[in-house]
């Protein structure tokens, strides 16, 4: 499975992005088609990395199950009839533990994407997605039943918000 998030808008601490599965386009070889999943929501872009205060880097990452930590115990009591593991990035330079999650406004991140339906431009020039936990229920499940059949699951991430690059 691929994924992709495009970054579409940055405020001095949050992020906002739309993220989307490509699938193989039936009527072409080799083309793919974009189907939305859901709305994102991550930390502010910065030059040098602020532990907990940063979005990850641009790139490819391979998505894993995580079956350990406090979001692992938290979620598997949340959301016990479909929780494997939390997605997790792979291999994230300068990152560790980088999660998909729940949650509405930066102060829910510490670097992790939080998923969402429901972006929100807030007070102030923050983003926001609510109808975090509905997101959840939808994006997690298929995803992580590609992970527990053994297929690989990426997801790459492109800025297309051209105004980070001021904000560091």
């Amino acid at each position: 499975m691929k994924l992709v998030l495009y970054r579409i808008a940055s405020g001095k601490d949050s992020t906002l992005g739309v993220l989307f599965v490509k699938k193989p386009d039936s009527d072409s070889i080799g083309e793919y088609t974009k189907e939305f999943l859901c709305f994102t929501l991550e930390d502010e872009y910065r030059a040098e990395k602020v532990m907990a205060e940063t979005r990850i880097p641009a790139g490819i990452y391979d998505i894993c199950l995580r079956t350990e930590g406090g979001h692992h115990a938290k979620y598997s009591k949340r959301f016990a009839d479909i929780h494997r593991g939390m997605l997790e990035l792979q291999e994230v330079p300068n990152f560790t533990h980088i999660l998909v999650h729940c949650g509405n406004t930066e102060q829910d991140t510490a670097g992790c994407l939080l998923l969402g339906y429901d972006p929100k431009r807030l007070k102030g020039g923050e983003y926001a997605v609510y109808s975090s936990t509905r997101a959840y229920f939808d994006v997690y499940p298929p995803i992580a039943k590609e992970i527990d059949e053994g297929r690989l699951v990426e997801i790459e991430i492109i800025d297309f918000d051209e105004g980070y690059k001021h904000l560091g």
